[in-house]
């Protein structure tokens, strides 16, 4: 399992850089904004927005990627020749993109907490609203990463692209309808395991 995890990870080491850069990009932003007392507010929207609509598309891209490739050279077929089952092959596939959206989400825990630590004072309510903002932020990069996976075992060359970007860009509004709040949670977890069911079913009966 390790090694398949290994090489899922240098297979896809372009998105792991383009997080690492787009995560150094936002923590940047909210220093300078957390500096600022706040007062940049609206920039700060203006210029994060699209850096975490890139984000999520990034991971569903990430998805696709890892099944798209796979069906196209047959990855799945040679290493089930190895001792290797199709539920490990998964699997290692998931604990990856796993690993790519806490590339994003820790680091910028990390530096929160820093901020909170400095700016804020020691109210309770600013620990809990800081652990609801990033568990709804991971649980939206896992379900548009979930997406890609789903959406990306397909024999077509063209549908994975645009029906991920429409469900990408349709995920990410809900956070602004929504809110980071326990219904959001709800909605993204039943989206998260639908499409992990699904992937499961189409991988598991699909040939090789």
């Amino acid at each position: 399992m390790l090694t398949l995890i290994k090489r899922e990870i240098r297979d896809n080491i372009v998105y792991f850089l383009g997080a690492a850069i787009l995560t150094a990009i936002l923590i940047v932003i909210t220093v300078s904004v957390a500096y600022n007392m706040g007062r940049d507010y609206g920039v700060y929207a203006g210029l994060s927005l699209p850096v975490i609509v890139i984000l999520m598309i990034g991971f569903s891209g990430m998805g696709v990627s890892q099944m798209y490739t796979d069906k196209a050279r047959k990855i799945s077929a040679f290493l089930t020749a190895l001792p290797v089952s199709r539920n490990q092959i998964l699997l290692a596939r998931i604990v990856t993109g796993i690993l790519a959206i806490l590339t994003v989400v820790l680091p910028f825990i990390i530096t929160s907490m820093a901020l909170a630590y400095l700016f804020v004072p020691p109210i309770p309510i600013f620990s809990s609203m800081i652990f609801d903002i990033f568990a709804v932020a991971f649980l939206l990069g896992f379900a548009c990463y979930c997406l890609g996976l789903m959406t990306g075992w397909t024999a077509s060359k063209i549908t994975p692209i645009p029906g991920c970007l429409v469900l990408t860009f349709i995920l990410t509004s809900l956070i602004i309808v929504k809110g980071f709040g326990s219904c959001a949670k709800g909605i993204l977890t039943l989206f998260i395991v639908a499409c992990l069911i699904r992937t499961w079913q189409k991988f598991m009966s699909t040939s090789l």
